[in-house]
This record gives structure tokens, C-alpha cells and sequence, in this order.
């Protein structure tokens, strides 16, 4: 019996990524917050380009994901 394995082919373009962290639960979320600015570096994401946003728990992240969304996005913003 063999095992399958399936794996993806992540090839970032020279977009821009946003990670949207709650800092209510910091010892779980910065280990998954590492996770993923790891994978996204390892699969050739250059740091310049990933955009960590924190926002005081998991019920404000829907608000402030669309806001990460526009800086991103728009050339200049007022921040």
C-alpha cells in the first residue's frame, strides 16, 4: 500500500499580502502568524511585500480585512 501525496504549486506574483491577526489569543495567533509569513516567504514571497495587520480580536478582523484590502491596493492612502 502506498501513500498519495498531493501538493500545490504556490507561484506568488509581485502582489501584495495581507495577514489580519486578533491580538486577543497571542499565544496561538502568533504561532499561526509565523506559519504564515514562513509559507509565504518559503514559496518566494519577498518580505517587503506581506503587510501584517492587528486588530483587538477575532470579531474585529471582518471589519478590518476590507480596510487592509484598500492600502494594499491603492497607490497612496491617507494612514
Amino acid at each position: 500500500m502506498s501513500v498519495e501525496i498531493i501538493e500545490g504549486d504556490l507561484t506568488p506574483n509581485d502582489g501584495k499580502y495581507a495577514i489580519v491577526v486578533g491580538r486577543w489569543n497571542a499565544f496561538v495567533v502568533e504561532s499561526l502568524l509565523e506559519g504564515a509569513v514562513d509559507s509565504l516567504t518559503r514559496h518566494g514571497v519577498e518580505p517587503e511585500n506581506i503587510t501584517v495587520v492587528r486588530c483587538p480580536g477575532a470579531m474585529e478582523i471582518p471589519l478590518v480585512a476590507p480596510v487592509s484590502y484598500t492600502h494594499l491596493t491603492l497607490p497612496t492612502t491617507p494612514y
